[in-house]
């Protein structure tokens, strides 16, 4: 005589419902790094060591970009409802899927808010930095301010979580990933050389990041 163990309906839905939304946490870093770079090399007059990858939201394709931030944040505010469920109760598990949704929300309204064309993009725009910038390029670094913060903050929170359980390579990979950011961004707004090359650098490790702990954590389920 044989007996099958049955998995209630209620918990496979469950588990379905949270995979479904850590492919969300997997899929947002990537997408918007294909986009945004496949962008960087194509688009006439872009240079990634002088323009930041949000000056791609101007010209002509900018709502390429635009879009771009706006599925991006979505997925990443959805995605950070999955990364609660299975964090939940672990150290970090509370604040780590919170500082992910604001960071997500930051990129919605990084795409609500296009930043001002400057330094000779798109082709046309005078070089250097425009006499006075607009209330929506003043959003958008307002809202890149918040996401980029939220996000170091993540990485750090998700460094203790991995440490406390043990998991020293993801400790430290998840702070190598916060801190590239934090320089990346540090060097970047103090005018340093290549500034935007090394923010795009930092930000897409950390985005990265969070999307292979979306993945590790999926296929546990």
């Amino acid at each position: 005589m044989t007996s099958t163990v049955q998995i209630p309906a209620s918990a496979a839905t469950v588990s379905t419902s949270t995979r479904s939304l850590l492919t969300c946490a997997a899929v947002a870093a990537p997408l918007w790094t294909v986009v945004s770079l496949a962008q960087a090399a194509t688009r006439e007059g872009f240079d990634l060591t002088r323009h930041p990858l949000s000056a791609l939201s101007n010209g002509s394709l900018g709502w390429l970009q635009i879009t771009n931030f706006l599925v991006a944040g979505v997925l990443t505010v959805a995605g950070a409802s999955g990364l609660r469920r299975v964090l939940h109760g672990t150290p970090g598990g509370r604040w780590a899927p919170r500082l992910v949704r604001i960071n997500g929300i930051g990129m919605i309204a990084a795409g609500v808010f296009v930043m001002d064309p400057a330094d000779g993009f798109p082709i046309g725009t005078p070089y250097g930095m425009p006499e006075a910038l607009t209330w929506h390029s003043y959003g958008h670094m307002a809202a890149g301010s918040v996401a980029f913060i939220a996000l170091i903050a993540a990485c750090y929170v998700l460094g203790r979580h991995f440490s406390r359980a043990g998991n020293r390579g993801h400790a430290i990979a998840s702070r190598v990933a916060g801190t590239a950011l934090l320089v990346g961004d540090g060097w970047a707004m103090s005018g340093g050389t290549a500034g935007s090359l090394s923010l795009a650098i930092g930000a897409i490790t950390a985005m990265l990041w969070i999307a292979v702990v979306a993945v590790r954590y999926r296929r546990g389920l």
